[in-house]
């Protein structure tokens, strides 16, 4: 008997897909070819490129899905196993594409980026373009419409075309682009494609994190000049609040750097500069107050013969926002990273009525010159959140001393440390540059000064400009000696140094309240703000976070903190996501530290900011 094996071939179905080509232009009808369910991506485009019989570099082509927005990038995998059928609508096209960037200063500049990378990874591409270190800290956001003027109709605006040559350079522009308050962040996990970008459109690059690590001047010049630009902005159109003292200064500063910059470039001013401990502080916002073991190892009693006044926010009492009722004198030690109180000095023998550990805290100035106002403001970190306190000195030499010294201490330093004081001498020269130094010189009456450009509409309505013109440059008097390096970072300093610094706020509504309120967004921290009087109600630290999730379904965040404390809310103003990246983002950013290569990590960014599961 004998048997046979017999061999049966079954012959895939095949079918027709229609591919657009965008070479071909808009108007060409999409290119129809046979394909069968095995067959690959890449497979599909070497098809779809022998029929368009256009010979060009097609390396950086690819098939964009456009029923379910997203691109397909893996050539090995199948059409069935990417699940695309008959019906499916493709198209052949650049993978990088030219994009308007429009910068802080205004500058529009026009080069070609990635559309089908995560934007996160398409701005660490523009920043490499732009020699812009640290990546990270910036993102990508919608333009405001503007409705324009009858007048503007036929103006066009000015674009620096470099799709086809890396930026060499870093110019400032002089005119104000408008930026208004609810801002629309890009995802950072999807690519510009997906969130509907296309070609030539035009977008915002923004600092988004304000933690500015490892700034080192001579290789960040274009970094600086964008952090400049960005808080000189913010300022002008009074995002952030200042005092009347401080806009004088920032003004002078303006002015200065914009007449040093004729004829200086950013440089490192000394070999000091290598020393980023001292020398660039004011630029490190970090999460948490480092420690040093050898630092905890020095104790120093230091009894600083001044009364001073105090309040505490919370859990004595809550007072009115800006309010100086309820401020009592008390004497006040400082030993190690701790102060004590008492009632009298001749109390200080016996136990103080508080002690209060100072590392980790948040140290903010409350400062005005003029008025002879030198308070220190302290957000102690507490079980419940932030205890919000504030030191009243008596005159600016005590001021200096006593903020140097809980500076130091949050950063888990003592009054031991050798920067001690440079840290006075810093905090007493910016208290210098806000002194008013009347002078002869001719300058006093310079006509020539656009103090328009120099102040926010606040005080351009308070103030004739023959008013604001002398006011400015007396105070130009004391940063006149300044280079263009010191100049910047001066103005950076005193920026980071205002009690706002930082926040991106957000209208939400907290689960179980029928009002709207306002959440801030620092870097180490979330505030709640009662939306109609703008007081603080709640603070908590992201190191006191232990896990959050966000319910996408009814678009709601929730968060758990230490010792059994729960809060939840969803977006009215924006979408959660922005609120959910905003949190990884600022935690991925303390991850970082200066051993570490410039290599980061992708992998973890995406896992905090992009994940729909708990931390």
């Amino acid at each position: 008997m004998t048997s046979y094996g017999i061999c049966i071939q079954t012959r895939m179905a095949v079918w027709d897909l229609s591919v657009s080509v965008e070479e071909l232009g808009p108007e060409a009808p999409p290119l129809k070819i046979s394909v069968t369910s095995d067959l690959h991506i890449g497979g599909v485009i070497l098809k779809v490129v022998e029929k368009s019989q256009i010979k060009k570099d097609w390396s950086d082509h690819a098939l964009w899905w456009e029923q379910k927005q997203q691109w397909l990038l893996k050539p090995s995998w199948t059409l069935d196993k990417c699940g695309i059928h008959a019906d499916a609508r493709l198209c052949l096209t650049p993978q990088h594409k030219p994009l308007r960037l429009v910068m802080p200063s205004g500058i529009i500049l026009r080069m070609r980026v990635c559309f089908s990378s995560p934007v996160f990874r398409t701005v660490m591409g523009i920043c490499k373009l732009l020699n812009i270190r640290r990546p990270e800290e910036l993102s990508l956001l919608w333009p405001v419409e503007e409705k324009k003027k009858k007048k503007d109709k036929d103006v066009g605006e000015e674009v620096y075309d470099i799709t086809c040559a890396p930026l060499t350079s870093s110019e400032i522009c002089l005119f104000c682009f408008v930026l208004k308050s609810l801002l629309r962040w890009l995802d950072s996990s999807r690519s510009l494609l997906q969130q509907g970008v296309k070609e030539n459109y035009k977008l915002l690059l923004r600092l988004k994190y304000y933690t500015f690590h490892d700034i080192i001047p001579q290789a960040d010049v274009v970094r600086l000049t964008q952090l400049y630009e960005q808080a000189r902005w913010a300022i002008l159109l009074e995002e952030i609040e200042c005092t009347e003292e401080e806009m004088m200064v920032f003004a002078a500063l303006q002015y200065h750097i914009g007449k040093v910059s004729l004829t200086e470039q950013i440089v490192a001013s000394c070999p000091a500069m290598e020393d980023l401990d001292s020398a660039l502080q004011c630029l490190e916002v970090k999460m948490e107050g480092e420690s040093s073991a050898d630092d905890m190892l020095v104790t120093t009693t230091v009894n600083l013969t001044f009364m001073t006044n105090i309040f505490v926010v919370s859990p004595f009492f809550r007072p009115k926002r800006l309010t100086l009722k309820g401020y009592k004198q008390y004497w006040f030690t400082f030993k190690d990273t701790t102060i004590s109180y008492y009632k009298s000095k001749e109390e200080s023998s016996k136990e103080p009525i508080q002690q209060i550990n100072l590392k980790g805290c948040e140290v903010a100035p409350d400062v005005s010159v003029a008025g002879q106002k030198f308070c220190i403001r302290l957000l102690i970190p507490g079980p419940e959140g932030m205890n919000e306190v504030y030191l009243c000195c008596e005159h600016e030499q005590q001021y200096s001393r006593w903020m140097a010294a809980c500076r130091l201490a949050s950063k888990g330093k003592t009054l031991a440390d050798s920067s001690f004081s440079s840290e006075v001498q810093s905090i007493q020269s910016f208290l210098a540059m806000q002194k008013t130094t009347p002078t002869n010189n001719t300058a006093q009456t310079d006509e020539s000064i656009n103090t328009h450009s120099l102040v926010s509409p606040r005080y351009q309505k308070k103030y004739k400009p023959k008013q604001l013109t002398p006011r400015i440059l007396e105070a130009y008097q004391n940063v006149a000696q300044l280079s263009l390096t010191d100049a910047i970072q001066k103005f950076l300093q005193i920026w980071q140094a205002l009690p706002d610094f930082g926040l991106s706020y957000i209208v939400v509504r907290f689960k179980g309240c029928r009002k709207d309120e306002v959440l801030g967004i620092a870097n180490n921290r979330l505030i709640r703000i009662d939306l109609s009087v703008g007081d603080v109600v709640k603070t908590w630290r992201y190191n006191t976070m232990r896990q959050w999730n966000v319910n996408w379904d009814i678009k709601q965040v929730a968060i758990e903190f230490d010792g059994n404390v729960n809060i939840a809310f969803s977006c009215v103003t924006a979408d959660c996501k922005i609120v959910h990246e905003y949190i990884g983002g600022y935690i991925f950013m303390s991850t970082r530290s200066r051993e570490q290569s410039d290599t980061l990590n992708e992998e973890l960014f995406h896992k905090l900011t992009g994940g729909h599961e708990a931390l």
